[in-house]
């Protein structure tokens, strides 16, 4: 995993001159660049089913056409979060994959499906759904998260912070590392899922999100706590931080999939900090993962990010990649469906 308010990283001469939209054309700005382009773009949604120990990814089924303009940057990240906020009435649709190696143990395949719905321009909110499957093993659906993201400063600063805070109801068979707290170790995840899944937690996670645009780069930085809602649990603190930028930072003059600018490269480190009972980088992971998105005119974003672990405590490897789609004025369609019926 990481829209996206719209804090433009391009400068304005290198954007060039606006296009004013003209009646009933909407506009779709995705996470890290509010520069319009034309296009058209279709309205996908995500169906899934669950079995009694399965979820499956059926489809994503085409709604409709909306007369939509605009294309704009995603983040490469998929671990660090920076600033930039869903745009208000937006609803994304986010599925993302993680194979990962583990010692001793089977490798795995975890995966989750996001839908990030810009509530206002300094309110964003998510639901995960997430699963799993270990090789050799089985597949689990492993529970839920549900986060919210606040921007406190309307325009943009030297260090532009967000408060971020999520509810989890996960099982112990959990292995997305969407991040990578305490004493968290790859030995915890051995355990077949039969033992796993038996184990059932409840958390809260807190974060400070501090991240800056300068020149076409942009830098974030992610210190979290979370704290397992069982009183006898300990805070437990981690960290995520990225740097990202462009291929290119001034947009060609025609559309096209390929073009430098439509390639976003950067780097993220996330891993573990201990615990109020043990502070530090004992017995912790970390890893190191280059980044790429690509930013299709479509409107469509693909992610790719293989992650190293640093240390004997860390999975071998985290190869991610993901897949995402907004839907443009996704709270005014909703609305208007039940406006016809009252």
């Amino acid at each position: 995993m990481p829209s996206k308010s719209s804090a433009a990283i391009r400068s304005q001469e290198a954007r060039g001159p606006r296009r004013t939209a003209s009646p009933g054309e909407r506009i779709v700005r995705i996470r890290t660049n509010g520069t319009p382009r034309a296009g058209d773009c279709s309205i996908l949604s995500g169906l899934i089913r669950f079995g009694r120990i399965r979820i499956w990814l059926v489809a994503l089924l085409a709604m409709g056409w909306i007369p939509c303009r605009g294309f704009g940057q995603e983040s490469p990240y998929i671990v660090t979060y920076d600033h930039h906020m869903e745009e208000p009435g937006n609803l994304e649709i986010e599925y993302f994959s993680t194979f990962g190696t583990q010692h001793q143990a089977n490798p795995f395949h975890a995966f989750w499906l996001e839908f990030e719905y810009g509530v206002k321009a300094w309110w964003t909110t998510e639901l995960y759904l997430d699963g799993q499957t270990t090789f050799h093993d089985s597949t689990v659906f492993t529970g839920f998260r549900w986060e919210s993201r606040i921007q406190p400063l309307r325009t943009e600063h030297f260090i532009n912070p967000v408060f971020y805070v999520e509810f989890e109801s996960l099982n112990g068979a959990d292995k997305i590392l969407k991040e990578i707290e305490g004493h968290d170790v790859a030995e915890d995840q051995a355990e077949p899922n039969s033992v796993l899944k038996a184990e059932h937690k409840k958390e809260l996670e807190l974060k400070l999100i501090l991240s800056r645009n300068l020149r076409g780069w942009n830098f974030a930085v992610n210190p979290l706590a979370v704290k397992n809602l069982s009183p006898s649990s300990p805070w437990e603190f981690g960290y995520a931080a990225g740097i990202s930028r462009p291929l290119a930072l001034r947009a060609s003059p025609r559309q096209c999939t390929f073009c430098r600018e439509n390639f976003v490269v950067g780097v993220e480190m996330y891993g573990g900090l201990g615990d109020t009972q043990s502070l530090g980088l004992h017995e912790t992971s970390h890893y190191l993962a280059p980044c790429l998105a690509w930013n299709i005119p479509s409107g469509w974003t693909l992610r790719v990010s293989p992650g190293f672990g640093l240390n004997d405590n860390s999975h071998g490897l985290l190869l991610r990649w993901g897949v995402a789609r907004e839907i443009s004025g996704f709270g005014e369609i909703f609305r208007s469906l039940f406006k016809g019926r009252s």
